[in-house]
């Protein structure tokens, strides 16, 4: 029997369901077959012979017995998912905050009872700058300098029970989660004031469930190390109330106290404290004064949170009815302090303030919305909430005593403000005239030639200075790093010569047709409307910047995929769709165009073996203790490979020893035998630029007029000239500032990857046989060394460049065996930029090579 008694225990285990839900089926199946095996069958159990009242009380006997069973089956139910509700909560609660370090009794203190501190601010080298403008005041003060009115008045409309409560109170937390979860009630509410202050002074004013939980465990550690007037006392000195008469935000009841009536803390009457004690709740809409300070027009918003003030302290018994009417009809608007001036903090560095207060902000922001587990797409895409994270960033910024360090160089920043305070005149004429203001008022307005410059390392892509305008003023934007301008012809090298050279189309001595061209109605030209009708080669086209060779060698690029890849790889993401489907983007024209910093920090590539690293301002943050918070982390993209970054850089070198910009070596302090660089001017000389690399860092500057006002003003045609004498003096300030930052020693080392032919000069081919219009003829002449990044070019072809008509090479074919050099195809050999060199040793584009003949 024992046996069989195990036997039908071990039947009935293998038949209990695993998990929780199935066995919850099963127990209301089992709960359901009994209640109708009770009901369905009570002839078996009633005797026929049974009176009525027998069988009345019979079946009231059974309906009870089922009730009792089912209420009892049901309790049993709700026990069972209590307990596992409350079990899921706790380690949902648990799971929330186990990766959050909590402080100890020393650093909560420090924490809850620390001031507003404005974040500092520094150059490279930790060279201070100053302190964030905060418009926010504040000032503590003891609790026995505190008006009891006000602590009743504070505890009354913000924390009823704060006296009974151990940080939090849990019916409270309850229902703003259900509220928070299901969306109906109201979503405010459940927060004591411990909580208010954890959220104020060691966290912010996230509402997420994981800073929830956080806050409701530091709300329970902070009533058990803390007294309760040690609490009041913080929350107090913290809290925010509005604005006083300067327009000022106010922290803390004695900055209130006197900045809306003119007293202490501790001389508020009853009406004044309510007042006060309402503001916390909606700051922005009770407070009587607008950001300059005046008294707002209608203050009743205010007016009528002081009387719900008044009536819970009446409520709670801490004032009479007596005191409570009196208060109530006080006549608070005598009180109320008239404007006065707000004395504004000046600003030295207001260029480098404004960008490192940004992109702080900005850092902040990303830091708060991924600890909530969003993504920039998703914050951006909302704005209101976007707007709640810069509000937060702000607030955190302001008052949290952060200290952000930069890679500004201090001594090299001045030295290029100087620069371009003695010769920004010289960049172009100054205009004066009138436009109409947003009131409709005529306005006289000065409109002056602005420069951008931006100097960053090209390795780490660190900025190491920078010019932001002619002038700082707040309304100023910062053209180095705000405003986008048509690059002109200074795109060249990033998005048609490296991209061609990358792709294997051409070498550096690759023919490129500058003849007459019409794609479907886009005519471009070379500068000043000219055409050079000949065939010419890349590092010639790109040196001289001849366009539509650029234009040629561009469309070919395309056909074989969009260059879109290599430029946003490069930093630059400001170019449109249209941008890269129309050929004008080999000369500059664009939609919007790029800044200086990216142009800078794209040009940075081709000096750094074609890998970008990613352009940074800021270093560092660390919070008031020096806790780092945040540490920039250099982010590198491969966009070419080394080779076609070296042959770019060798083509480009041409452009500053004999092409656009060959003025500048003999306006430098320093050997420019490693310096790179481009020009470019827009259509109409309204944007003039000159970006300059040297193995170790990229300047590039930018010229223009703003034209705001609706006016229309150009450069001279002398713009280009001018730039770059601007730009060598912007080198130089630099090189005598700190002669090591420019880097203008180190060299340029060919890598394995460059191969090299000796092509003919006139075709950029290898010589060879060819059959030209039915004669067979060998081309070969002069000969020139092209560079390639791991290939070489063929033997000459009939169609040998990259461009032109059938009629070109016929006509360039007929030139060739006539002899006559019209076309420049018999031209003897040329000096051709090879190498650089720095003693014995051979390093680089510097060295000459001269051209031979066969």
């Amino acid at each position: 029997m024992l046996k069989d008694h195990r036997s039908r225990i071990d039947q009935r285990q293998q038949r209990r369901p695993d998990g929780f839900f199935p066995r919850l089926v099963q127990l209301l199946g089992r709960i359901w077959h009994y209640i109708k095996r009770r009901l369905s069958f009570p002839d078996v159990i009633l005797k026929e012979t049974a009176t009525t009242k027998e069988t009345i009380f019979y079946y009231l006997d059974l309906s009870i017995s089922v009730a009792r069973s089912l209420l009892l089956h049901l309790l049993s139910f709700g026990l069972v998912v209590g307990a596992l509700g409350l079990g899921l909560g706790l380690g949902y609660f648990a799971a929330l905050i186990s990766h959050d370090n909590i402080p100890n009794y020393t650093t909560m203190k420090r924490e809850i009872n620390s001031n507003y501190e404005a974040s500092n601010l520094y150059f490279a080298n930790d060279v201070r700058l100053g302190s964030m403008r905060t418009n926010l005041v504040s000032q503590s003060v003891s609790i026995n300098q505190i008006s009891p009115n006000l602590t009743k008045a504070i505890t009354s409309t913000e924390d009823q029970y704060f006296y009974q409560h151990k940080g939090i109170v849990p019916k409270s937390v309850f229902r703003a989660l259900l509220s928070s979860l299901t969306g109906i009630g109201v979503q405010t509410g459940g927060s004591t004031l411990t909580q208010q202050l954890v959220k104020m002074q060691i966290l912010n004013s996230e509402t997420t469930f994981k800073r929830k939980a956080t806050e409701i465990l530091l709300a329970l550690r902070v009533d058990k190390y803390f007294s309760k007037t040690e609490i009041l006392q913080a929350y107090l000195n913290a809290a925010t109330f509005g604005r006083n008469n300067k327009g000022q935000n106010v922290a803390g009841v004695e900055e209130a106290a006197e900045g809306l009536f003119g007293v202490h803390a501790s001389q508020v009457n009853v009406a004044q404290a309510a007042f006060i004690a309402g503001l916390p709740q909606s700051p922005s809409v009770y407070t009587p004064y607008t950001n300059t300070g005046k008294l707002k027009k209608n203050i009743e918003y205010g007016l009528e949170r002081k009387d719900v003030v008044l009536f819970r302290m009446y409520r709670d018994n801490k004032i009479s009815y007596k005191t409570y009417q009196a208060a109530k009809k006080y006549d608070l608007t005598k009180d109320f302090l008239p404007k006065a001036n707000n004395p504004q903090q000046s600003v030295k560095y207001g260029y480098v303030y404004n960008l490192l207060t940004q992109q702080a902000k900005g850092i902040i922001k990303k830091q708060l919305y991924q600890a909530d587990g969003l993504t920039a797409a998703k914050v951006n895409k909302d704005g209101a909430l976007s707007e709640q994270y810069d509000e937060q960033a702000e607030q955190l910024l302001a008052n949290r005593g952060y200290h952000i360090y930069s890679t500004i160089n201090k001594p090299i920043y001045n030295a290029m403000q100087q620069v371009v305070k003695q010769q920004g005149s010289t960049l172009g004429q100054t205009y004066y005239d009138t436009a109409t203001d947003a009131s409709g008022n005529i306005v006289k307005v000065k409109e002056q030639v602005q420069n951008g410059s931006v100097l960053l390392n090209n390795q780490t892509g660190a900025v190491l200075g920078f010019i932001g305008g002619r002038s700082y003023s707040s309304s100023q934007l910062n053209h180095a790093f705000d405003t986008m301008r048509s690059p002109g012809s200074s795109i060249k090298p990033l998005a048609v010569y490296a991209p061609a050279i990358e792709r294997k189309i051409i070498g550096s001595e690759t023919k490129l047709a500058d003849f007459k061209v019409n794609f479907n109605g886009y005519k471009p030209t070379d500068y000043g409307s000219t055409i050079q009708n000949r065939f010419i080669n890349a590092r010639e086209a790109l040196k001289y910047s001849y366009n539509i060779p650029a234009v040629n060698l561009y469309n070919e690029v395309r056909n074989q995929g969009s260059v879109k890849p290599y430029l946003e790889k490069m930093g630059i993401t400001s170019l449109t769709a249209n941008d890269y489907k129309n050929l004008g983007l080999a000369l500059g024209g664009t939609d919007y165009g790029v800044t200086v910093a990216d142009a800078a920090s794209a040009y940075s590539t081709l000096s750094n073996g074609g890998t970008h690293t990613d352009s940074y301002v800021i270093d560092k943050i660390t919070d008031a203790n020096g806790k780092v918070v945040y540490q920039h982390k250099a982010k590198s993209t491969k966009v070419f490979s080394a080779a076609t970054a070296y042959i770019t850089s060798n083509m480009m070198h041409s452009v500053v020893s004999s092409g656009t910009a060959s003025q500048i070596p003999g306006e430098t302090v320093f050997d420019t035998t490693n310096l790179v660089g481009k020009t470019g001017t827009s259509n109409d000389n309204r944007d003039s630029w000159f970006v300059g690399s040297t193995p170790t860092v990229t300047l590039a500057t930018w010229t223009g007029y703003d034209n705001y006002n609706g006016s229309s003003y150009n450069l001279t045609d002398s713009s280009s000239e001018i730039t770059n004498q601007f730009w060598s003096n912007l080198a130089n300030a630099v090189y005598n500032a700190d002669s090591s930052v420019m880097g203008t020693t180190k060299t340029r080392k060919r890598p394995s990857g460059v191969t090299t032919a000796s092509v003919v000069k006139s075709t950029g081919q290898l010589p060879g046989q060819l059959t030209v219009a039915g004669q067979s003829i060998f081309a070969s002449g002069t000969k020139t060394t092209s560079y390639y990044a791991g290939w070489s070019t063929s033997k000459t072809k009939e169609k040998f460049g990259i461009g032109g008509s059938t009629s070109n090479y016929s006509t360039f074919w007929k030139n060739y065996i006539n002899g006559n050099n019209a076309d420049g195809a018999l031209y003897g050999g040329e000096v051709i930029p090879d190498e650089y060199t720095e003693g014995n040793t051979t390093t680089g584009i510097g060295q000459s090579t001269t051209a031979t003949t066969n």
